[in-house]
């Protein structure tokens, strides 16, 4: 991938976080949401594809890695504030570890 902008315009949370909302290429569906540090948007740069920081085991990994489910990323998009990212992919696989598309597939109201 090419870098466009500075990671320096990104405006990390307190631990080093960004929120990643994830989102299908070609039909726009919003597939999950994960957070990325510094260094996850860097190696998801260098390689191509989806890297996220895990708050709960305190890692860096990339998403597919045991799963099969990679996340080939087309382009890193982020917000107007500067503290959000979108990463626009092509999803091999189902994107959830319940075995769903997309991680949101229960409703709460209609």
């Amino acid at each position: 991938m090419k870098k466009t902008a500075e990671i320096k315009e990104l405006k990390f949370d307190e631990n080093g976080l960004i929120p990643v909302v994830v989102q299908e290429v070609s039909t726009r569906e919003v597939l999950m949401v994960a957070y990325a540090n510094e260094e996850a948007i860097l190696k998801t740069i260098e390689t191509g594809y989806a890297h996220y920081y895990s708050r709960s085991r305190k890692k860096l990994w990339m998403k597919g890695e045991t799963s099969g489910n990679f996340q080939k990323v087309r382009e890193i998009l982020y917000d107007c504030d500067g503290d959000t990212l979108i990463y626009m992919v092509e999803q091999k696989g189902p994107a959830c570890h319940t075995g769903n598309t997309t991680c949101f597939f229960r409703k709460l109201a209609e």
